[in-house]
C-alpha cells in the first residue's frame, strides 16, 4: 500500500482536474472568438474592433476575479479561539462529554459567541482543535476550519468564505457576461454557418461549437449566480440556508440579516466603486458578525426598552440599559445606541456603522 503522504498529493493532484479543464476551455473560447471569428470571419473592421475591445475587457475581469478564487488562502480562526494549554490537557483527558462542555464554556465566556450545535453546545472542532467562530465550518477537503465558509466549490479548487466569496460572486458574475457577449455576437454567424450563407471553412467548427459552448454555460451559471445573489440579500451562507443557524435560544435563519442594504455591505463593502473590482471589501475580520438580536440572548446582559420613556430616548439619543455590554457585544456592536425612524431601534458602533434590532420577525 502506497504510503499515506502519496495518496494525499494524488488527491491533490486529482483535485486540479475540474480548474485545469475550465482554462482549457477559456483558452479555446478566446483563440475561437478572437482568431477564428474576428479575424477571420468578420467582415467589417468596426464591428471587429468594438467586439474585441468588449470582449478583452469581460475576459479580463472573468480571469482576474477566478484567479483571485481559486488562489485566496481561506481565512482560519485566530489563537484566541483555541484552547489555552491547562484547558486543552484537561479536555483530552476527560472522558465525560458534559464536564468537557464546562471547560468549552469556560474558555467560550470571554470569546464573541453567539451560535450553538444543534443540541446547544459549544461548537468546537476535534480536527483543528478549536472552538468554532460564529459561522464558521470545518472543511474536509481542505482539512481545516474556514470563516464564515460557504461551500467547497470543486470548479476552483477552493473552499468558498469570507477570505474569497466577494470574488467568487464576481467570478460568476463576469463569467456570465463572458458567455453572453460571446452567445451574443456569434448568433448571427452561427445561423450563417448553420443555413450555408457562409462558405464552410476552418472557422466553421469553431464558430458553431463556440455559441454551443457559451449558450450552454450561460443556462448554468445564471441560476447559480441568481442563487449567491439571493443568499447574499439575506446574509445567508450555502450551509445556513440549507441548515439555519442556531443561537442560545434556538433556530434563527435570519439571525445575521441586518436588511438588504447593510446585508450587500457585508460582502462588497461600503464603497460603491469597489464592488464591480476583485479586490478585499469584506467588512469585519470573519470572527465576529453583526446579529439582528431579535431575540434577546439569555446569557447575555440585556437592553431594556421601557414604552414611559422611549419618546424621552428618541430627544436625547439615548436608551436605558440594564447593564453594561460585555467585552463580545462590545466588539460587535459598540456601546452607544441610538433610536431610529425605521421600525425598530439601532445600535451604533465606533466606526459609525449602525444595527437595527428590527421590532418585527422578518417573514
Amino acid at each position: 500500500m502506497a504510503p499515506s503522504h502519496v495518496l494525499r498529493c494524488c488527491q491533490r493532484g486529482l483535485a486540479w482536474i475540474p480548474v485545469i479543464f475550465i482554462a482549457l476551455v477559456v483558452c479555446w473560447s478566446y483563440y475561437a472568438y478572437v482568431v477564428e471569428l474576428c479575424i477571420f470571419t468578420i467582415p467589417s473592421t468596426g464591428e471587429k474592433i468594438i467586439y474585441l475591445v468588449v470582449f478583452h475587457l469581460s475576459f479580463i475581469m472573468f480571469v482576474w476575479s477566478y484567479w483571485k478564487t481559486i488562489f485566496s488562502r481561506p481565512a482560519n480562526p485566530s489563537k484566541e479561539f483555541c484552547l489555552p494549554k491547562a484547558e486543552k490537557e484537561q479536555y483530552e483527558k476527560e472522558e465525560r462529554p458534559e464536564t468537557q462542555q464546562e471547560i468549552l464554556k469556560k474558555v467560550a465566556s470571554s470569546l464573541p459567541l453567539y451560535t450553538r450545535t444543534g443540541a446547544g453546545a459549544i461548537r468546537y472542532c476535534d480536527r483543528c482543535q478549536v472552538i468554532k467562530p460564529d459561522r464558521c465550518h470545518h472543511c474536509s477537503a481542505c482539512d481545516m476550519c474556514v470563516l464564515k465558509m460557504d461551500h467547497h466549490c470543486p470548479w476552483v479548487n477552493n473552499c468558498v468564505g469570507f477570505s474569497n466569496y466577494k470574488f467568487f460572486i464576481l467570478f460568476l458574475a463576469y463569467s456570465l457576461v463572458y458567455c453572453l457577449f460571446i452567445a451574443a455576437t456569434v448568433l448571427q454567424y452561427f445561423i450563417k454557418f448553420w443555413t450555408s450563407d457562409l462558405p464552410d471553412s476552418h472557422a466553421k467548427f469553431h464558430v458553431l461549437f463556440l455559441f454551443f459552448v457559451a449558450a450552454m454555460f450561460c443556462i448554468s451559471i445564471l441560476s447559480l449566480f441568481t442563487y449567491h445573489l439571493w443568499l447574499v440579500g439575506k446574509n445567508r451562507s450555502t450551509i445556513e440556508a440549507f441548515r439555519a443557524p442556531v443561537f442560545r435560544n434556538g433556530p434563527d435563519k435570519n439571525g445575521f440579516s441586518l436588511g438588504f442594504t447593510k446585508n450587500i455591505a457585508q460582502v462588497f463593502g461600503d464603497q460603491k466603486k469597489y464592488w464591480l473590482l476583485p479586490v478585499f471589501t469584506s467588512q469585519g475580520d470573519g470572527l465576529t458578525f453583526p446579529t439582528r438580536l431579535v431575540s434577546i440572548d439569555p446569557e447575555q446582559p440585556t437592553v431594556v426598552l421601557h414604552p414611559d420613556t422611549m419618546s424621552k430616548s428618541a430627544e436625547d439619543g439615548s436608551v436605558q440599559q440594564s447593564s453594561p455590554l460585555s467585552e463580545s457585544q462590545n466588539r460587535l456592536l459598540g456601546n452607544n445606541l441610538h433610536t431610529n425612524d425605521d421600525q425598530g431601534y439601532a445600535l451604533k458602533t465606533d466606526e459609525s456603522e449602525t444595527i437595527t434590532i428590527s421590532m418585527e420577525s422578518e417573514s
